[in-house]
């Protein structure tokens, strides 16, 4: 990519060791050396959008285009067709709920190119007693079932009986072992588990969820797209370059994953238990940046929870506190489009490039999300949700991004003070969630998860559940 692009040499990033002479900067008085952020309401031309019309015709298009060409990439238009199908499905009990979780295999079409092979992974759980359709929060991370219903003690024996005749035809001379030990079994039943809780001490998420009477999916990313560099010529991005190298204006793994779950809101949109008008997306680190990507460019998701996203997520990618531009560039560039790469340049063929020459920033990130609903999370430091993701620079995106929700006539951030250069963040705990674009630091690490159950009584605020009879 570096020859395409015609670099000779990279910036590196900072170190993530505040002991190491090349530490990443934590002083805010060198954080932001471009510290204008670009104004979401202001068209390329310098013109100033002033209805809604304006911004769907002319500045969303705008800020979409330069996010693809020079931040995240381009989809093909030629990615082929997902086929879904329905692996198993079982009742569970999700605390101590009655759940009918269903694990999805998504095939993706590879006769053009048939040595890269695709399956996306899906596991979509909803509650039993649901009267209806139930809103839903697919969630990047491991698919399976949640709680896989164990057999019964009768059903053991007749699984230990099969499998010791199994041994004793394999090998005769076990049948004197077996004998000497008639108490053994070699499957025993799975002993019971408290579950894990919070961080806060409540139940787990997807307890919450269903406690609430939401359904949730859990989709496998790295299912779509490995979280590697070496990928590439692999998954759904290898399978559409027929296993070649990217162009520099091409997706990379961010865009990849995003399209991942656009393909399982496909078939959300078919299944008669999910609310598929109200489907959230969440995720966590990269995958928090994956959810507010997923977010911004498919506009048939109703609501995101974005947690813990840092550089190439929430934060501003012009501002130097902790993880920065040449993080990516160097490090996780594979997240990113090739021409990504450009702005970490210290010698190319075009001179060098900074943070700042990137037209878009995270500010206009966040805006493509409105009018909808959307949650920014953090955790903090001290519970190892480290300074290097900047929450600070996100609270700043947060509160410059909130004029394009009343600009689209929805309340926005509920803060009286707008300007983000010296908008004072919110204690610890003490949430913003008055406006549909919400801010809410616990007092957690590196997970959303104290912030579940307050973004679910937000989001049920807006979207009238459970319906009032």
């Amino acid at each position: 990519m570096m020859t395409q692009l015609g670099i000779q040499s990279l910036r590196p990033g900072p170190s993530g060791d505040p002991k190491a002479p090349d530490h990443a900067n934590y002083d805010e008085s060198k954080a932001n050396p471009w510290p204008a952020l670009p104004d979401a309401l202001v068209l390329n031309n310098g013109q100033k959008v002033t209805n809604a019309q304006m911004w769907w015709k002319e500045r969303r298009p705008q800020i979409v285009h330069d996010y693809e060409q020079y931040v995240y990439g381009f989809v093909p238009k030629d990615v082929p067709k997902v086929r879904w199908s329905v692996i198993a499905s079982e009742k569970e009990m999700v605390g101590f709920h009655p759940v009918i979780a269903t694990e999805l295999k998504g095939e993706v079409d590879n006769s053009s190119y048939p040595l890269v092979s695709v399956s996306l992974r899906m596991t979509v759980v909803t509650p039993a007693d649901a009267k209806g359709p139930v809103p839903l929060l697919m969630m990047f991370g491991p698919s399976g079932f949640p709680a896989p219903v164990q057999p019964s003690v009768e059903e053991l024996s007749r699984i230990n009986a099969a499998l010791k005749a199994m041994l004793e035809k394999q090998d005769p001379s076990l049948k004197a072992v077996i004998t000497q030990h008639p108490g053994w079994e070699p499957v025993r039943p799975v002993p019971f588990e408290f579950p894990k809780m919070n961080a806060d001490g409540d139940p787990p998420s997807t307890w919450e969820l269903i406690a609430a009477g939401w359904g949730f999916a859990m989709l496998d990313p790295q299912s779509a797209q490995a979280d590697n560099a070496a990928g590439l010529t692999r998954g759904i991005i290898g399978l559409v370059n027929k296993g070649q190298p990217r162009k520099p204006d091409q997706w990379g793994a961010l865009r990849a994953w995003a399209w991942a779950a656009s393909r399982g809101l496909d078939y959300l949109e078919t299944d008669h238990a999910v609310d598929s008008k109200h489907v959230g997306i969440e995720g966590v680190s990269r995958y928090g940046k994956a959810a507010l990507v997923t977010m911004a460019f498919d506009q048939r998701f109703a609501m995101v929870l974005v947690g813990s996203s840092g550089k190439g997520g929430a934060t501003p990618l012009r501002r130097n506190f902790g993880e920065a531009v040449e993080s990516l560039t160097g490090g996780e560039y594979y997240w990113m489009a090739g021409n990504f790469m450009k702005y970490g340049a210290s010698k190319a063929t075009f001179g060098s490039m900074t943070p700042g020459d990137i037209p878009v920033d995270s500010n206009e990130l966040i805006a493509l999300c409105a009018p909808r609903l959307t949650f920014i999370s953090y955790g903090i430091p001290e519970k190892g949700d480290a300074q290097w993701l900047d929450q600070r620079g996100s609270w700043m995106a947060t509160v410059a991004a909130s004029p394009v929700w009343a600009l689209l006539g929805a309340p926005g951030l509920s803060t009286d003070n707008l300007d983000y250069q010296k908008a004072k963040m919110p204690p610890v705990n003490d949430g913003l969630l008055g406006g549909k674009l919400a801010w809410r630091q616990d007092d957690g690490g590196h997970t959303d998860a104290p912030n579940v159950k307050y973004f679910i009584g937000w989001a049920d605020k807006f979207i009238g559940y459970p319906a009032k009879n």
